[in-house]
């Protein structure tokens, strides 16, 4: 299929010639319709429809809500049905390990397995078009994980921008069928471009240089589109280089050249109305000047005002009467939204190819097998000191404790679960007996010193407002206290087993667990100097702006009600413990042949989406909990569960056993079992470096992987555990590497004497450059299994073409002339065998700043920006303050050059043209008078001295508040 034609006037002969009009005299439902004929190209039905629409109508299918078209027989449709390790949101259905679990099985084949499934449950629910049906998929997301502090790491793949595509890729192609032209689900990468923080996401700017967006966040999008396995990108809320990603050119510009098939780009939720006056961004003045520039960019959805249109539509048809859009401007917007509903089979009879697909499929025993599979296949070892794998025929006196150890969490993309193992119930399913267990939490009671009185619930399913109360108040008056780290906890209610949350009025303790949007079951105890304790409520939305209310708990009215008062108000409560949860849980380890202690996050407090992490430690009495069990009994196994690396400080010195998953969905106990008795050899590998520290970490808000050393790619410190890490019970010998045609072979052994996966890593270093190059960079990988004893060979592919980067001299890919290392092994650091390769390149030549060469191709800088240059398109740079720099690395200035011209905008002020580096020779200054905009530019010129001669570091130093679009020395 051919990437977008001009819409076709009217595509009279061709409707002609079906015996019917433009406007349509058959039937609604009539296959006279061309575009209800499977047997025409996906363009001839796609023209037939447009030319079919009203402008009215067209304008209406740009909606996220597409209302139906009843003269036509167009049904109803929406975008963005939540798909990301499941389908979510819809009812029961099978829910597959976060996102991050799966990538950590390092398994192609297993997660487009995993994709097929959940595109077969898409399809299922479809069949009763429940509130929010569709096909089109907000999934998977793809932005590189290269900060774990980013809120939602579960959602992603890798700091790897390779494995992500790799891995988004494979998911994709599952969901999709693998059949461009007939489409099973239509899946929509997130979130095009660079998000990765969640701390005022609508508002900050991510600075991506050339290297930077070309080598690293565009690798992780373009594969999953070139492959056919996504069908368009959902814009991201915050900025790129200071214009907003919603009107991000590069939509258009760039991602559309990926594919020769129509691409469906969308908006983010409400991105739209950020854009505006009235919104965090401020960057246009109305909807329609927004709404306008969005679709010019390459926009053809907007997600926005939840089932309400009518702002989204009266906004383009304002900009179509005042000339900001033209109805061809629609026409090409709409014509990607009909190609991807044809291609889905909408249009065919039965629905097409994949129409017959019914809701028996959802949560069937294939899926439940396929996620213990994976739960399973993505689970790490960390360190094993002989302590696995516990032996179901002769340890059957196990204990399972821990605040994980019986129970299950989902994160906000989860499907709803259909059932639940936790691990203690999948250890005792595989022993055929029952297992000791114990939360391992604290009971405690809150008492009022100044009153006397507890605070207490009710003990009735549904709870009752939380009070404070005299006399003796029994298990109305305990609680379950969970601490979750980062001073967060939540409060379980003794009396009926629920979690106390705010309702917007009062505290009442009617909660499953913690959810929701807002997460409000969240309280932070503030101790205080004489002892005792103040309530701080720490609900999510105490860090929405918007929010002023109190934040303390305290008495607010004469029978005690508790509600929000001002610290200064705020009652003084003793914490005192009734019940020790380590206490209890070193008695259920006492003398048991193992003790499991599973630990790990609440994936609604420890970060999601809209709340980054602050450390990635296990909370403190989490550790402390695993430090007492490992002095009562030293056969201890310790499970993380979590959703990021993890800071586990001193303790993977002092348990001999430690296991890594993410939440696993469903099948978590099962999985968990299978790995710890041995019936799954863990092979799970890291997909992150594990730090050991935040300290290693720069701000969260840098996104130059190459300047602030991120990434396995570029760090240079000891991390805790490598990118590609993760153990197994076998034990693995690497051969040598022999070049081949297309990659290299690699002989690897199981030499131990249980089977087992080994997932084979190659990379590649270039030994020199005129760059600044990658420590090391993943080329290949492969996960292979082995019997005791057995070899195989692996093939890993390495094109010479991988060898390449951006060039910021001439804007292009390069291979440099060189010698380049090949090293594969186990991980990053665990390299077994190695050779070298010599590549016949290119060299790349000194700059030649004679000719306009843009600012942002700088080769390193200090105290700057990148800016938009105009609102529409382009990249500037702004100087953050005096003394700003730009190096331009290797420059050849020949016999001399005299003079310095640039296009600056902004402030009033210098540029000056130094040698050597910032401080180095002056050899001429540019004066900027000033333009009062930061898109209005002026020309500068400076005349240069006889020192601006020969092969040379230039730099540029600038003064505060000025803009700089390009540059040229002659």
């Amino acid at each position: 299929m051919r990437r977008t034609t001009p819409v076709l006037t009217l595509a009279l002969a061709m409707v002609a010639g079906l015996g019917v009009t433009a406007t349509g005299t058959a039937a609604a439902d009539d296959p006279a319709y061309a575009f209800r004929d499977p047997k025409l190209s996906v363009d001839r039905r796609v023209d037939d429809l447009l030319a079919r629409l009203t402008l009215d109508e067209k304008i209406s299918l740009l909606h996220q809500h597409q209302p139906a078209i009843p003269r036509l027989g167009v049904k109803s449709f929406k975008t963005g049905t939540e798909a990301l390790h499941g389908v979510a949101w819809l009812g029961e259905a099978t829910v597959f390990p976060q996102t991050l679990g799966l990538a950590s099985t390092w398994d192609p084949s297993l997660i487009k397995r995993v994709g097929s499934a959940v595109g077969d449950e898409t399809r299922g629910f479809q069949q009763e078009r429940p509130a929010g049906w569709g096909l089109n998929l907000w999934a998977p997301v793809v932005n590189p994980l290269r900060d774990p502090r980013w809120g939602r790491n579960e959602e992603g793949y890798s700091e790897d921008a390779y494995l992500t595509g790799v891995m988004a890729t494979a998911y994709g192609t599952g969901l999709t069928g693998g059949d461009p032209d007939h489409l099973k689900t239509a899946p929509t990468l997130k979130h095009y471009l660079a998000n990765n923080n969640e701390a005022d996401r609508t508002t900050t700017s991510s600075d991506l240089r050339p290297r930077v967006l070309k080598e690293y966040e565009e690798q992780a999008f373009k594969p999953a589109i070139e492959a056919d396995a996504a069908t368009g990108v959902m814009s991201a809320y915050n900025l790129v280089n200071g214009r907003p990603a919603t009107v991000d050119p590069a939509l258009n510009d760039e991602v559309r050249t990926w594919s020769d098939y129509d691409l469906l780009n969308v908006t983010d939720a409400y991105a739209p109305n950020n854009l505006i006056s009235t919104g965090s961004q401020k960057y246009f003045g109305t909807l329609a000047e927004g709404n306008a520039a969005a679709l010019k960019a390459g926009i053809d959805s907007f997600t926005t005002d939840d089932t309400n249109s009518a702002p989204t539509t009266n906004a383009v048809s304002s900009a179509l009467s005042t000339g900001l859009l033209k109805e061809s401007d629609v026409d090409t917007a709409v014509r990607h939204i009909l190609s991807i509903r044809v291609r889905l089979g909408e249009f065919d009879p039965g629905g097409g190819k994949y129409g017959s697909i019914d809701k028996s499929v959802v949560n069937s025993p294939a899926h439940q097998k396929l996620a213990r599979k994976a739960a399973a296949d993505a689970a790490v070892l960390l360190k094993n000191d002989n302590a696995l794998p516990l032996k179901a025929s002769s340890g059957k006196n196990v204990a399972v404790v821990g605040p994980l150890a019986d129970t299950l969490y989902t994160d906000w993309y989860s499907g709803t679960l259909p059932y639940a193992v936790t691990p203690k119930e999948g250890i005792a399913a595989k022993l055929g007996t029952p297992v000791a267990s114990s939360e391992g939490v604290d009971r405690i009671t809150l008492k009022n010193v100044d009153t006397g009185k507890y605070v207490t619930a009710g003990s009735d399913a549904d709870g009752e407002v939380l009070k404070e109360s005299a006399g003796s108040v029994g298990t109305a008056g305990q609680f379950d206290i969970f601490d979750w780290g980062a001073g967060l906890v939540t409060l379980r209610s003794a009396a009926n087993g629920k979690y106390v949350g705010y309702n917007w009025s009062n505290f009442v303790n009617d909660q499953v667990q913690p959810g929701g949007w807002f997460v409000q079951q969240q309280f932070a105890p503030e101790r205080q100097d004489d002892g005792t304790y103040l309530l701080r409520y720490a609900g999510y939305e105490t860090k929405e702006p918007w929010w002023s209310n109190p934040v303390y708990l305290g008495p607010t009215g004469d029978d005690g009600t508790l509600g929000l008062v001002a610290k200064t108000e705020a009652a003084h409560y003793t914490k005192d413990v009734v019940r020790s949860g380590a206490d209890e849980a070193v008695a259920a380890v006492k003398g048991k042949d193992t003790a499991v202690v599973v630990v790990g996050s609440m994936p609604a407090i420890n970060g999601r989406e809209n709340n980054d992490r602050t450390d990635m430690g296990l909370a403190p009495a989490q550790e402390a909990l695993v430090k007492a069990v490992r002095a009562a009994n030293p056969n201890t196994v310790v499970v993380v569960e979590n959703s990021y690396p993890t800071t586990l400080g001193d303790l993977r010195k002092e348990v001999p056993a430690l296991l890594w998953t993410t939440h696993a969905g469903q099948e978590t106990g099962n999985a968990l079992a299978d790995v710890l008795f041995g019936d799954v050899n863990p092979a799970g590998r890291l997909t992150q470096t594990w730090y050991q520290s935040e300290s290693d970490l720069p701000s969260i808000l840098e996104y130059d992987t190459i300047k602030y050393d991120r990434t396995y790619q570029y760090f240079k410190g000891d991390p805790l555990y490598e990118f590609g890490y993760g153990l197994s019970y076998t034990s693995f010998r690497y051969g040598k590497p022999r070049r081949v045609d297309g990659g290299y072979e690699v002989a690897v052994t199981n030499t131990g004497r249980r089977a087992g996966d080994e997932v084979v890593q190659l990379y590649t270093h270039q030994r020199v450059s005129r760059d600044k190059q990658p420590l090391k960079q993943l080329e290949a990988f492969q996960r292979v299994s082995l019997k005791p004893g057995q070899t195989k060979t692996v093939k890993l592919p390495l094109k010479t073409g991988d060898l390449a980067h951006w060039d910021v001299t001439r804007s292009k890919w390069v291979v440099e002339s060189g010698t380049y290392d090949v090293l594969v092994g186990a991980s990053s650091e665990d390299i077994r065998s190695r050779t070298s390769q010599q590549v016949r390149g290119e060299t790349i030549p000194a700059r030649d700043l004679s000719r306009v060469t843009r600012a942002e191709n700088f080769d390193d800088y200090a105290g700057v920006r990148l800016v938009d240059e105009s609102k529409a398109r382009g990249t500037a740079v702004g100087a953050s303050g005096d003394g700003a720099w730009l190096k331009f690395a290797d420059s050849h200035l020949g016999g001399g050059v005299s003079k310095f011209g640039a296009r600056v905008a902004g402030a009033a002020g210098k540029v000056e043209i130094r040698l050597g580096s910032p401080t180095g020779t002056l050899v001429g200054t540019a004066q900027a008078g000033g333009t009062g905009s930061p898109y209005t530019y002026e020309t500068v010129t400076a005349s240069l001295s006889s020192a601006a001669k020969g092969r040379q570091d230039v730099y540029l130093v600038v003064s505060d508040g000025i803009r700089l679009s390009t540059f040229s020395l002659r």
